[in-house]
């Protein structure tokens, strides 16, 4: 039982957030600049957002559109927080499949 006046230390600095079932989900960043395209993988996901690995190199605008081919639907989404090459996100929304991917 927890100790209210006691309460237990959070053993990291990151903030508290929901729990994300863990996923493993190829995705692709559409930016928008010139029919760009970032590969990346989903690392967790709920209905409101996810975590995304993304190439340490690429450059991702606070807004874009992630297609996911295992859902088959694109999410727009807003970047939340950036760690080294680990982007969070929240989703705003959902759209068809692009017409300019090609996967």
């Amino acid at each position: 039982m927890a100790n209210p006046a006691n309460p237990t230390p959070n053993e990291s600095d990151e903030p508290q957030r929901e729990r994300r079932p863990r996923v493993l989900k190829g995705g692709s960043i559409i930016t928008g600049i010139s029919n760009s395209e970032v590969g990346c993988t989903l690392r967790n996901q709920h209905e409101g957002g996810a975590e995304l690995k993304v190439p340490l190199e690429s450059r991702v605008p606070d807004r874009f559109l992630l297609y996911v081919p295992l859902d088959g639907i694109a999410y727009r989404c807003e970047v939340r927080w950036r760690r080294n090459d680990r982007i969070g996100v929240q989703f705003t929304g959902t759209e068809p499949k692009p017409r300019l991917h090609y996967g």
